[in-house]
């Protein structure tokens, strides 16, 4: 089969591609588009590690052809916050000291944005069950479970206070 011309928007980006029908989601964001926070970890969507969002949803990149999420909104880690202003999950991550060696931390990031995103306020069982599927191989899982909880905090509307005009 020969390659196919896509249309791809990435991190609010829309980007133009000559991409092999059987390309992954992820070859595609690493290879061609040089995004290196999704990680190639066991090749058949069981780790979590490249996990990104497709349309809002956790999705695992290796195991996604990237033919099928032409034109869908994509975002990975890169598209979520900046050095200047991180996404809350983010620094979250970053006050509760929720990684070692960083290589599960991209993934664990996506698919709790995509909880909160649900769930604004979940319980620790619910954290546990929708992060089981994402592994840590250091054990950084207490820490993890700490920026999840921290995070749904920093993500909640900031009330009015009252009698001011």
């Amino acid at each position: 089969m020969s390659s196919q011309v896509m249309t791809f928007s990435v991190n609010r980006l829309t980007r133009t591609l000559t991409v092999s029908p059987q390309a992954s989601l992820l070859g595609v964001l690493r290879n061609d588009l040089e995004l290196n926070s999704p990680k190639y970890g066991c090749g058949l969507g069981e780790c979590g590690a490249c996990t990104v969002l497709v349309d809002g949803v956790a999705a695992r990149a290796c195991v996604i052809p990237a033919a099928g999420v032409a034109g869908r909104e994509i975002t990975t880690l890169e598209g979520l916050g900046s050095l200047d202003a991180l996404h809350p999950v983010q620094q979250a991550f970053i006050e509760e000291q929720a990684a070692q060696c960083g290589y599960c931390l991209s993934g664990m990031i996506m698919m709790t944005v995509a909880l909160l995103a649900r769930k604004p306020e979940p319980t620790d069982d619910e954290i546990r069950r929708e992060l089981s599927g994402n592994l840590c191989r250091c054990g950084t899982h207490l820490e993890i479970l700490k920026a999840v909880r921290r995070a749904a905090q920093l993500m909640q509307p900031v009330p009015a206070q009252a009698g001011k005009a």
